[in-house]
């Protein structure tokens, strides 16, 4: 979804002339003749897609300091570029003091316009993610933290909210990595514990002997090893939220005192003379199916039917393709950012693309798609070729790689090296006869100065060794290697190899 600049400008002629320009930066544009229909716009239903705002600060009426002075009380606004005349900079200052946060002279040049504008959406952008983060720590995330405009996530956000007026035990189902643990958090941060404790338990990867100990704690002294007291994450988020992911992984016999504490509200501490009292926000959250579960004898019927209260099911980022355009360019803004890159845009092939793959992996596959494609993403925007392993699997796309030069023989020859699988000193990567006398291949295993060599230099010596062999067929160089596609590009970069053309 291209990103919208709203143009407020009383002069027709300078109107059209900077929606032409920003149309040529590939962003959408709605036009105001002065400051009253901007405000009207910025109050109405297209408030939600203005990404910024280039306001002329001469208007008749109510003019661009007038309209920063009635947007200070909107609780969420667009970043405000003013354009400003030559002989007006202290108008321009003032009107950053009043909340603008860039300003250009006029006549802008579009070089100067791309890069104000595009600055002020970063900075914006990396603001409201420093705010998101800042609420998801102290526990006040709400939905409308959430990037899910799709109408597959309107029913999820509904329940959410209406989960958030009560105490009431929630049960979120759905495939991994579509977001459960941010629809639990958005539960908290909409209720009235928001702002308390929100502790995470993951039961698959609680050891069966330690559940007991870590959900409900120990004395010290109560079990071999355990020098220490331990304080259970039951007794930690008493006053706020306990989170039970992939709640279908807890042992049968750790339901069954999972139960108990759920219906007496108190746990017995591993070695503790008295039982703790708890006040618990349960929110659990699974994969799996778990009435299949029960009707397996893998999960207590009895403790289906208590966690299962308000059941929320998460669709699979598949199902809500819509979102992705929002959510790669969440992504892309955040690791540029991170990895210190200047990546402002994805070209709309690529979003086409990123909407057409079944996404096995959900948003957190995504999320990983978009990390990977900023790191080794060379512009200032990404396209179809930043996601190879994306392009490989949807029809009709199809990522360039780059071809390597003709190998040549410029091997070193020395004495000395083992070859791998050959106990015949021989050059690296050369024809060497195996005990059958049939020609072979061997790749050096020792350096010239008869130390084991690294295994990532022996790793490229075997991908160069299939390039060569396969004639850069791709495809069959993975199956040969044992590795997918994805990998092979991955290594063929960390190693300064290249795709050789077909």
């Amino acid at each position: 979804m291209a990103k919208c600049v709203l143009i407020v400008d009383d002069d027709p002629t300078q109107r059209r002339i900077l929606e032409e320009t920003v149309k040529r930066f590939s962003y959408e544009t709605l036009t105001a003749a002065n400051g009253e229909e901007a405000l009207t716009l910025l109050e109405g239903p297209d408030s939600a897609k203005i990404s910024a705002i280039l306001l002329d600060l001469v208007m008749p009426d109510l003019d661009g300091l007038g309209v920063l002075d009635r947007m200070r009380t909107m609780p969420e606004k667009p970043p405000v570029i003013v354009q400003t005349a030559n002989g007006s900079i202290d108008a321009a200052i003032g009107a950053m003091k009043a909340g603008a946060d860039d300003f250009v002279i006029k006549p802008v040049s579009p070089e100067r316009l791309e890069v104000s504008l595009k600055n002020a959406m970063r900075i914006t952008h990396l603001e409201g993610e420093i705010s998101r983060i800042k609420r998801k720590s102290s526990g006040a995330l709400t939905f409308a933290d959430m990037i899910a405009k799709s109408t597959a996530m309107d029913r999820v956000i509904e329940l959410g909210r209406r989960a958030a007026q009560s105490n009431i035990p929630v049960l979120i189902e759905g495939e991994s990595g579509v977001g459960k643990e941010l629809v639990a958090r958005s539960i908290q941060g909409e209720s009235e514990r928001a702002g308390k404790p929100f502790i995470t338990v993951n039961c698959g990867a609680i050891p069966e002997i330690l559940v007991e100990s870590i959900l409900f704690g120990h004395e010290k002294g109560s079990f071999t090893g355990a020098v220490d007291k331990r304080t259970g994450k039951f007794v930690e988020a008493s006053g706020g939220t306990l989170f039970l992911d992939e709640i279908g992984e807890l042992p049968l016999d750790s339901q069954v005192k999972l139960l108990r504490a759920l219906q007496e509200g108190e746990v017995d501490p591993v070695g503790a003379k008295r039982p703790v009292k708890v006040d618990i926000r349960l929110i659990s959250a699974t994969n799996q199916d778990l009435i299949k579960l029960v009707q397996e004898g893998k999960f207590r019927e009895d403790l289906y039917y208590r966690l299962n209260v308000f059941p929320i099911w998460v669709p699979p980022l598949k199902e809500r393709a819509s979102d992705i355009p929002e959510l790669v360019n969440h992504f892309m803004a955040r690791f540029a950012s991170e990895e210190g890159k200047r990546i402002s845009s994805i070209e709309t092939a690529a979003i086409t693309m990123l909407q057409r793959y079944p996404w096995p992996g959900n948003v957190r596959q995504l999320e990983n798609a978009a990390f990977r494609a900023v790191v080794l993403a060379d512009g200032s925007s990404l396209d179809v070729n930043a996601f190879p392993q994306i392009a490989a699997h949807v029809e009709g796309f199809d990522a360039d790689v780059p071809p390597a030069p003709e190998p040549v023989d410029d091997t070193p020859h020395f004495e000395g090296p083992a070859m791998l699988g050959n106990e015949t000193p021989v050059p690296p990567t050369v024809a060497v006869s195996d005990a059958d006398g049939r020609d072979a291949l061997g790749i050096a295993a020792l350096n010239e100065r008869g130390d084991i060599r690294p295994l990532d230099d022996i790793e490229a010596d075997m991908i160069r060794l299939a390039m060569g062999r396969y004639r850069g067929r791709m495809t069959e160089i993975a199956k040969k290697l044992g590795i997918g596609r994805s990998t092979l590009y991955r290594k063929m970069r960390e190693f300064g190899l290249e795709a050789r053309a077909s």
